[in-house]
């Protein structure tokens, strides 16, 4: 007959089982705010965009979910060798089991179903978050490029053009050799976008495949060439945040940087009429430009032929 384990050793394992479920209540509940969001970007005075609630949760949601089915799945392991380990006194080979048909259903079932659940949530949030289908209240087209960014501000009807930069130290002279020149955040091109406006994100590239990240957003997307993707979102949060390309995209892809800031109407009216006064109105096009772009493009003109 089978050996069981004495009751005091299957109460030890109940109460550390227990402590171990109420100290992990308890870190969660006290837990900072950072890992509360599971160590994502975020802040503690609002969220940054519409959808960075949404991707947070279905996030941390994973995570928990994951963790639930770790503690559990170690927690059996853990009490098995435990509750079945042999005993001294014990010469006898364990009772054998060939099938345990609801054991199977089981751990063939519980693991479906979770699957289905993370499905769910994962297909309700992404259909939330790349609906293109919604209003905008404006548009910009965002160029990709090695290595920096072009801005198309549509409905403003002008844009912004960055330089190549070959790293966060240097430029790209027109040798396409590195410089050399200190360079600062102040050298990147800006993207600026009015709060609690609508926008949607017209994505080219002019070269390869490059990819629009911006960390803060939580959210990125492709770019490639001959290949046009949109998104919409709605910034909130007003502040200055970082952009980068998170496609590797050829020797200076590091450098390949931009700022954002976030800002109110009135200031956005500002940056736009300054682009204005710059000269720097209509749009860039995709095509037509060489690896060693003019830093002052000449635009597409946006009125038709006379």
């Amino acid at each position: 007959m089978h050996s069981q384990p004495p009751s005091r050793t299957r109460r030890t394992i109940l109460r550390a089982t227990a402590l171990a479920v109420a100290v992990a209540a308890v870190a969660s509940g006290c837990a900072s705010d950072t890992v509360q969001r599971g160590f994502l970007p975020g802040y503690e005075d609002g969220e940054v965009t519409n959808q960075t609630a949404r991707i947070t949760s279905l996030w941390t949601g994973s995570w928990i979910a994951a963790l639930i089915v770790g503690v559990i799945t170690w927690g059996l392991m853990l009490w098995c060798v435990a509750a079945y380990r042999k005993r001294k006194d014990d010469h006898r080979l364990p009772v054998q089991t060939r099938y345990h048909l609801p054991l199977e259903i089981m751990y063939t079932a519980v693991p479906i179903i979770m699957v289905l659940v993370l499905f769910f949530y994962t297909d309700r949030d992404m259909s939330a978050i790349v609906d293109k289908d919604v209003e905008a209240d404006m548009t910009v087209q965002v160029i990709g490029k090695q290595w920096s960014w072009d801005f198309n501000y549509v409905d403003e009807d002008v844009y912004e053009s960055g330089q190549h930069l070959a790293d966060v130290g240097g430029t790209m002279t027109e040798d396409a050799e590195i410089d050399g020149a200190p360079g600062t955040s102040e050298a990147l091109p800006t993207l600026y976008l009015p709060a609690g406006e609508s926008i949607r994100f017209v994505l080219d590239s002019r070269d390869v495949i490059h990819s629009f990240w911006i960390p803060a957003f939580l959210y990125k997307l492709d770019m490639i060439p001959h290949r046009t993707n949109e998104f919409v979102v709605t910034p909130q949060r007003e502040g200055v945040y970082a952009g980068k390309c998170a496609e590797l995209c050829g020797e200076h892809h590091s450098g390949m940087l931009f700022n954002v800031e976030i800002v109110d109407r009135a200031e956005f009216d500002a940056q736009m009429e300054e682009l204005r006064e710059k000269g720097q109105e209509g749009q860039i096009p995709v095509e037509g430009f060489s690896r060693l772009q003019d830093p002052n493009p000449v635009p597409a003109s946006t009125e038709g032929e006379h």
